[in-house]
Parts: C-alpha cells; sequence; structure tokens
C-alpha cells in the first residue's frame, strides 16, 4: 500500500468512525426530547397484543412496553404497522422500539439489536375440533396456515433457524402439502374455524394465541405438544448504543422486582418469563 493510499484509507476509517459517532445516541436524544416513544405492535394478536373493548390496545406486549416507557419517564404511543413491514427494517423514524414477541434470529440481527430477552413461548399446532388428526405427524401432506414471515411459517416450511441464546433443540413433526401464509395468526384462525379442511387443516402459532382463541368461542383445538421454544425479545434498530442500553437495564428492572413475571401471568396464567 502506498503512502497516498494509506492516507486515504485512514481518512475512510476516521469517516466512518465519525459517521457512526454522530449517529450514536440519536433516537434516545429524540425519544428524552420529546418524551415520547414509538412503539410498534400488533392490533390483532391476543393476547399479546389487541383492541380492546374500549378501542384501546391492550395485552401482554403493550403492558411490557408501558412498563419500559415509565421506567424510561417517556409516554409510549403505539403504531400498529404490519408484521413484514416491522420484520422489513427500514423505519425511518416512524418507530422507535418493537415490542411484538420477535424471535432474535442471527439474520435479523443483521437489521436489529435486540436489548433484551422477556419472555419465552411455546409454539404449537391447532386443529379444527372435529379433525380427525391425532397426532402430529398425521398433518403430512396437509394444508397448514401460519403467520407471514413469522418462525410459524418458517417451521411449517422446513426452514425454522432458531439461534438466539436459550432456545432449546426441536425437529420436524409433520411434512405439509401446502403452507398459507396470513397476515396474522387470527386471520388463520378464521379460516381453520370454517372447518376440518375447508380451507386449513392446521395452524402454527403460539401456544397463547390457541388457547385465547380457544376461550373466544373459536371450534379449535390443539394437536401434540409444543413444537418449538423461542426466546421472544424487545427490537430496535441498529446504530443507538445508549437507547440499546437503557431497554436492557429497563427489562432487567422489571425482572429484578417480578414484573415481567406478573405480566406474564396476568396474560397467560403462566410465568413465560424463565425457561423451564
Amino acid at each position: 500500500m502506498n503512502r497516498l493510499t494509506k492516507i486515504s484509507a485512514i481518512a475512510a476509517s476516521l469517516a466512518v468512525a465519525l459517521a457512526l459517532s454522530a449517529n450514536a445516541g440519536t433516537v434516545l436524544d429524540r425519544v428524552m426530547a420529546t418524551k415520547d416513544l414509538k412503539v410498534a405492535t400488533d392490533a390483532n394478536w391476543a393476547p399479546q397484543s389487541f383492541m380492546n373493548e374500549n378501542n384501546e390496545l391492550d395485552g401482554f406486549d403493550v403492558d411490557v412496553a408501558k412498563d419500559i416507557g415509565k421506567r424510561l419517564g417517556v409516554k409510549v404511543e403505539f403504531v400498529t404497522p404490519g408484521w413484514d413491514i416491522i420484520t422489513a427494517g427500514n423505519w425511518a423514524g416512524r418507530w422507535d422500539m418493537h415490542v411484538g414477541s420477535m424471535t432474535p434470529t442471527k439474520k435479523r440481527a443483521e437489521i436489529f439489536d435486540f436489548p433484551a430477552v422477556y419472555y419465552y413461548t411455546p409454539a404449537a399446532v391447532a386443529v379444527h375440533k372435529d379433525s380427525k388428526a391425532t397426532k402430529l405427524s398425521d398433518l403430512d401432506g396437509k394444508v397448514v396456515g401460519t403467520t407471514a414471515t413469522s418462525t410459524f411459517e418458517a417451521y411449517a416450511k422446513g426452514d425454522l433457524t432458531l439461534d438466539a441464546a436459550g432456545a432449546p433443540p426441536f425437529k420436524y413433526e409433520f411434512k405439509p402439502k401446502e403452507v398459507k401464509s396470513y397476515a396474522n395468526s387470527t386471520t388463520a384462525f378464521d379460516d381453520l374455524r370454517l372447518g376440518d379442511g375447508t380451507r386449513l387443516d392446521a395452524v402454527v402459532s403460539s401456544l397463547p394465541s390457541i388457547r385465547d382463541a380457544v376461550k373466544a368461542g373459536y371450534p379449535i383445538k390443539q394437536l401434540g405438544d409444543a413444537v418449538f421454544y423461542e426466546p421472544l425479545a424487545v427490537a430496535i434498530e441498529h446504530g443507538d448504543k445508549e437507547f440499546n442500553d437503557k431497554i436492557a437495564a429497563a427489562v432487567k428492572a422489571m425482572q429484578a422486582d417480578g414484573t415481567l413475571s406478573k405480566l406474564s401471568v396476568k396474560w397467560y396464567g403462566v410465568d413465560y418469563t424463565v425457561v423451564k
């Protein structure tokens, strides 16, 4: 490397370092200056997040986000973009943080930072109550519904990678003929409730969502045991370590004082915040 090339390389490195330094803290600075934290979540995924009878967002993820905001000393404002839009990244300041049960995989870590895992949830399979299936392998060659771009979809397609810390091993219990992807689990449950095999033979979703649908009167039931367990984390875009650290500290405090456990029991009847 000649002297001119070396100087140019050093200058380029300094420019990158300065750019990163200039970006550091910008989200946190804006949030603290405006006292407003914009949080993306789902509006139709009970009991994690849903619109209640007062037309207000409610649920486990919503309560977690509100408590993080309280510990930061800011007001939480919710936005409800589609899951595929959230996971695509390039938020461009439309929201600051996602609290919506995202699995922190290595692929997603190319776009996001994950300040804290706040609970672990089992994924399971639901079938219509009239289904003749008695075991998961009975779904071989069947039509299965899932949420688009989710770990449930990846599992149904035989393409799931759970490389997050705390995720136990799993195996594929069935091989569908077709995987139909939906905007959310509720829409998939709506097709499943029409009848066994009418549009779907099964749905892969979170066990809490399946149980909540059963409580709501959906004529469905869980088939077999949980198919995998996933750690679920708060997500932010790359570039603001200070913001990351503030969120991590808030969630750690929620774990230490029992708030997370209480919220889990409130919404699920089970403490999903620790690995069993």
